[in-house]
């Protein structure tokens, strides 16, 4: 199985010169072939710039979030459609600011992961816990609960054509990350509960961890059993940092 790394941490940053210049050093760097699968998110605007420079290179790319209606009265929102227009692959689903800053209940994470996929598009599903449900002992119960979400809405066959990100809020842009041990631990638990539903599924689906990755700790988190890649954070905003966490598990 191709281990992925998605740079998802472009957040609300950049520019159309940061955009073509971080977009076309990272495909530049990207090898044909690879071991490892790249995908890029930029904001809405930069898509088509990212497109740009992914066009006849392996370099995958998507957007940050989607709205889970086909269409109508929703200003200012993007459907799945429009991504499928703009050529996006995939779109990241419940990231963590999505559901701490814009109210996306589980129930709405589940409807965005399914419009996605109703479309064709691989949604990158996340998950994970704040640093108080952590020091509670709530980890697997929160995980469990975002997870259970999308399976009803959505059933184990939806994570047939599904990329699934473990990001422990307390390790976003703070930079602490979880040991290899810890997140080792939360992916097997994801792993083992799918498991229960479909093993073949569960088998072939990757799982992502996001937590301040770096190019330092990235072959040892890797490594891991049940780590498929990572969900960059803010080595994304940068080529060469990118690209360090890259060539340490290409």
């Amino acid at each position: 199985m191709r281990k992925i790394l998605v740079a998802g941490n472009w957040k609300m940053n950049g520019s159309n010169a940061m955009a073509r210049e971080l977009a076309g050093a990272v495909a530049s760097g990207f090898k044909p072939g690879s071991s490892v699968e790249m995908a890029v998110f930029p904001p809405f605007p930069y898509i088509n710039i990212v497109a740009g420079a992914a066009a006849d290179t392996e370099l995958m790319f998507g957007a940050q979030d989607l709205n889970e209606n086909p269409a109508g009265a929703h200003t200012g929102e993007v459907n799945a459609a429009m991504l499928v227009d703009l050529r996006c692959q995939m779109v990241l689903v419940g990231h963590s600011e999505r559901r701490a800053m814009y109210a996306d209940t589980d129930q709405r994470v589940a409807d965005k992961f399914a419009a996605a996929l109703a479309v064709g598009l691989v949604p990158v599903l996340c998950v994970g816990e704040s640093l108080e449900e952590r020091e509670a002992g709530e980890t697997e119960a929160v995980i469990a609960r975002q997870l259970d979400a999308v399976l009803e809405k959505s059933g184990i066959a939806g994570f047939a054509n599904a990329v699934l990100a473990y990001e422990p809020v307390w390790a976003i842009g703070t930079g602490k990350t979880a040991s290899p041990d810890q997140a080792q631990e939360i992916h097997a638990f994801i792993r083992d509960k799918l498991t229960a539903l479909d093993g073949i599924i569960a088998g072939q689906l990757r799982i992502l961890y996001g937590g301040s990755v770096k190019g330092s700790n990235a072959a040892e988190l890797f490594a891991q059993t049940d780590i498929d890649g990572g969900l960059i954070g803010g080595a994304s905003l940068t080529a060469e940092d990118f690209l360090s966490i890259y060539n340490a598990v290409a």
